[in-house]
């Protein structure tokens, strides 16, 4: 005390304007009325309960619909009437790249597209993933600069979005899946920071991602469809290069994505103790026997596949020919394979691999996923609990609970019995901000 009134003096014998406030700021009060409230996709419905929010997390869940009085010395509370609304945790992707969305003439945009600019896109896009009521992404490949900008921006209150978690530039072989392929050397010389060869090459890459920021990392197990060179879709990285990105990661508190199509990848990215799997095309009952002895997450990603076959089918020449004979191919192939692995007891983890699809239709894969064979409880728990604990999480989103984020999102009807009710919520609310309130 004797320190603070000393500093007040000088500065006022100083000419100091304005004198410190012993006060903080004042906190934000909200109250939700939900009229059906599933805080956990695990657990059963309740009916009629009131959500304290104070300021960006929950504070209490009470029975019944409370009022201002109810909670003394708050001072203004704000009420939010759900009370017809079917109210939940918010959603989570955990397959995004949301700096960008497949286009044509991708290759001229490649090299004349600055990574300020794919930030800037990047923060319109997210807001589109946030109205769709998907309150954190995992981003798992894009321009480093960019993508770290983005994420950071959001979480500093400067722009409203989700809650990112980055893995900055996927680990690729040198020609493979992730690189650019197909340019004059002159027009694309040194290749980004995640293109590595040999398991020592590969350890700096990991650790060159993470050093700049990454949340996570992302590599490429196995060829992928975009490419725009005929590799097709099996294993690049050798055994002893998937090793050494697993456990470079791991050793410095990262978890590990990897894109995987082909069974001996996706078999090589098991074994080498990655987190998820990232499409899962063609596994296969041996490949089931890794999921589960590793314990790690399939994401389906099943809207990807629709989308490239789509374009492939019905959009002539928007793809190279090998893009497309592998986007035919592949496609209708995802959706088997998640059945398969849901039926074999693999856990699965919602994502979306949205920058293929369009940002902010991530809800249709909700969709595909019940059409593909799953319940739709277990959909919703895929989107919200699975990927809360794939991503780390689980102590503050996924469910909602005292003292998790107040990202909470609303709906009409019932996703238990009709998932489609959620591929346009009627309110969004993220860390506690409202996104949007039909």
């Amino acid at each position: 005390m004797f320190y603070k009134i000393l500093m007040i003096t000088v500065g006022l014998f100083l000419g100091a304007i304005t004198v410190p406030s012993w006060g903080g700021e004042k906190d934000n009060w909200v109250i939700i009325h939900a009229g059906t409230l599933l805080a956990d996709a695990r657990l059963e419905t309740r009916s009629k309960q009131s959500i304290i929010v104070k300021n960006d997390s929950i504070f209490d869940i009470r029975a019944g619909y409370i009022s201002a009085t109810d909670l003394p010395g708050a001072g203004d509370v704000e009420i939010i009437n759900l009370k017809d609304k079917f109210v939940m945790a918010g959603m989570i992707d955990s397959h995004t790249h949301v700096t960008g969305e497949i286009e044509p003439h991708e290759r001229e945009k490649a090299v004349t597209t600055s990574d300020s600019e794919y930030a800037l896109a990047g923060s319109v896009y997210a807001r589109r993933v946030l109205n769709a009521g998907f309150t954190t992404v995992r981003n798992v490949g894009a321009p480093r600069e960019s993508i770290f900008a983005l994420r950071n921006s959001i979480r500093k209150g400067q722009i409203l979005g989700p809650r990112i978690l980055a893995a900055g530039w996927a680990i690729s072989p040198l020609g493979g899946h992730g690189d650019e392929n197909g340019f004059r050397p002159d027009v694309f010389g040194t290749p980004h920071s995640g293109i590595c060869n040999g398991a020592d090459d590969c350890r700096r890459a990991v650790r060159d991602q993470i050093k700049y920021g990454a949340d996570v990392i992302k590599y490429v197990a196995t060829g992928g469809v975009l490419s725009k060179i005929a590799t097709g879709t099996g294993q690049q990285f050798t055994d002893a290069e998937q090793v050494a990105i697993v456990q470079s990661a791991h050793a410095m508190g990262r978890k590990v994505a990897a894109h995987a199509h082909g069974k001996g990848g996706i078999e090589a990215a098991l074994r080498a103790g990655v987190d998820s799997i990232e499409h899962g095309s063609y596994l296969d009952k041996g490949t089931i026997k890794l999921f589960r002895k590793h314990g790690a997450y399939l994401v389906p990603t099943l809207l990807a596949g629709a989308t490239v076959v789509d374009m492939a089918v019905n959009q002539p020449g928007f793809f190279t020919p090998e893009v497309a004979a592998k986007a035919i191919l592949v496609g209708p192939v995802m959706a088997k394979a998640l059945y398969f692995a849901y039926k074999n007891g693999v856990k699965i983890a919602f994502g979306t691999d949205s920058g293929v699809s369009a940002h902010g239709i991530n809800g249709r894969e909700l969709v595909l996923m019940v059409q593909a064979g799953m319940a739709e409880r277990d959909v919703i728990i895929s989107a919200t609990v699975n990927a809360a604990d794939l991503l780390g999480l689980p102590d503050r989103i996924g469910t909602l609970d005292a003292g998790k984020s107040a990202d909470i999102i609303a709906a009409s009807g019932d996703p238990l019995k009709d998932i489609s009710t959620l591929l346009s919520p009627d309110f969004v609310m993220v860390r506690g901000v409202v996104a949007v309130d039909k």
